[in-house]
């Protein structure tokens, strides 16, 4: 590893590249490389097994390309990893309970196919950055997530199929910036306890069923940059809350059953819902997990990493590098063509994942080979002279 004589290749960056094919199981033989990012090109199939001898790598970029099947456990196996991003990819299944106990900094599984509950050990997890947007996640957000208080700057589940009522234990987030439950099934009030927050900068639960009135607390914390939360039933807000655009904070509480309020919802339509309201012990979503255990420690420190992962979904505390932001709020575009590729799309928040990138264009027509015209034929040859008299 350390002989100065041997070269070795310790990072491979091919990030839009316009490449496609499948990743080849002689990548595995690179057992010095620290660095893969792949993001945005057009390769597919699945992650080699020979991944696992990648006992060095420590960021790890899959993200926008058109890989398939469940999520890659192999990478699960490397002692190193750090970053791990497989967004923007067709992965489907469940997301294994193993994620969560690897000692990874930054998580990015968003604008895949992954279906059934987030893992309950989600709290055993040390990442700073953790990303579940737009799949097609259910049951409640895990009561462990609480334990996630010493690490935890930002998490995002919009766009997902998530019951439920928030547990107050997201109180116990101290370092929280980013919080966005957004586009989900979410019902029961807001906890009071979202209000000693107080690094939050973005909070948005927009389009959910909440009920209930919003907490003071909220909106006076120091940070807050962002408070969305639109197409709810929320029933009732205070003064402080009315006082935050003028203090240059993005609000919204339209599409709620707040009297005297604009853009509200029909009263038969409030009615109707709050008429029947929903007990948050109905969906068993369980109580705080016990704290999680140290990482484990490793034998040496990770080698050194020459370009960094992409930005976390804002700019608040973004983490290493460059691929496209985490959650688009409009589609990201295709993967650029040969000629000039495009750079990654701007951060921003939400949107459906991207569509297909386009289909490589058809190889041109071989030329043609050009074949001389045969020589004529020599001329005859001439005829003798006549003998003579």
């Amino acid at each position: 590893l350390d002989d100065p004589c041997i070269d070795t290749v310790a990072g491979i960056d091919l990030n839009h590249a316009d490449l496609a094919g499948f990743l080849p199981e002689e990548l595995g033989l690179l057992t010095d490389l620290a660095l893969f990012h792949i993001n945005t090109n057009r390769f597919c199939g699945i992650i080699p097994t020979s991944f696992g001898n990648l006992k060095l790598l420590f960021e790890l970029d899959l993200s926008n390309n058109r890989f398939v099947g469940g999520f890659p456990e192999i990478v699960l196996s490397l002692p190193l990893l750090q970053y791990l991003d497989v967004r923007f990819n067709d992965f489907d299944g469940s997301l294994p309970s193993a994620l969560f106990s690897r000692n990874l900094d930054a998580v990015f599984v968003n604008n895949n196919r992954f279906v059934h509950e987030i893992p309950p050990n989600l709290g055993s997890s040390p990442v700073s950055v953790v990303v579940f947007a737009n799949n097609n996640f259910t049951g409640c957000v895990p009561p462990s997530i609480g334990n996630m208080g010493p690490t935890l700057n930002e998490i995002i589940f919009l766009n997902n199929q998530l019951t439920g009522c928030l547990n107050p234990d997201i109180g116990l987030l101290k370092n929280l910036t980013v919080f966005d439950v957004s586009f989900n099934q979410l019902s029961g009030t807001l906890p009071e306890t979202i209000g000693e927050l107080d690094d939050l900068q973005q909070l948005d639960v927009a389009n959910n069923l909440f009920t209930g009135d919003i907490p003071p607390e909220i909106c006076a914390l120091p940070d807050l940059l962002n408070f969305t939360f639109s197409n709810n039933f929320f029933t009732g807000e205070s003064s402080n809350c009315l006082a935050l655009p003028s203090e240059g904070v993005t609000f919204n509480d339209r599409g709620n059953c707040i009297p005297g309020r604009p853009a509200q919802k029909s009263s038969e339509e409030c009615s109707a819902f709050l008429d029947h309201p929903t007990s948050c012990d109905q969906f068993q979503c369980g109580s705080l997990s016990p704290p999680r255990s140290p990482p484990p420690s490793v034998s040496s420190p990770p080698p050194t990493i020459v370009s960094s992962p992409p930005p976390s979904p804002h700019p608040s505390s973004p983490p290493r590098s460059s691929p496209p932001s985490p959650v688009e709020r409009s589609s990201p575009p295709p993967p650029p063509p040969s000629a000039s590729p495009p750079p990654p799309p701007p951060p921003a928040w939400r949107a459906s994942p991207p569509p297909p990138p386009p289909p490589s264009a058809s190889p041109p027509p071989p030329s043609p080979v050009w074949r001389a015209s045969p020589p004529p034929p020599p001329p005859p040859s001439a005829s003798p002279p006549p003998p003579s008299p």
